[in-house]
């Protein structure tokens, strides 16, 4: 038995919720969270137009687009995310930090 759990696609489901998506980014709660310029990740202001929408669980690991799954974060921090869940990102912080106490 495998010690990791893989999980498919399906493109019905991220073409809903992207859906979903475009309706919330038309919305006035988009737009006061954007109004606020705070990266969910990694707390630095920045002006609205640098911020992006993320899904907290991305859509391809079966999130959906909710209030309570929908950040704005920067492009930076966007593009570290990728595809990763909340969990892989706390492993991943923790393994660099021990590494770097190796050092």
């Amino acid at each position: 038995m495998p010690d990791w759990i893989s999980f498919e696609k399906n493109p019905q489901h991220i073409a809903r919720e992207k859906l979903k998506a475009r309706k919330l980014r038309n919305s006035q709660w988009w737009k006061n969270q954007l109004a606020s310029g705070v990266c969910h990740y990694c707390g630095c202001k920045f002006p609205p137009e640098a911020l992006t929408m993320d899904h907290i669980t991305p859509l391809a690991r079966g999130g959906k687009s909710t209030k309570g799954n929908i950040v704005v974060c920067c492009k930076k921090c966007n593009s570290h995310k990728k595809y990763h869940t909340p969990a892989e990102l706390l492993l991943d912080q923790l393994k660099n930090e021990n590494e770097n106490d190796k050092d």
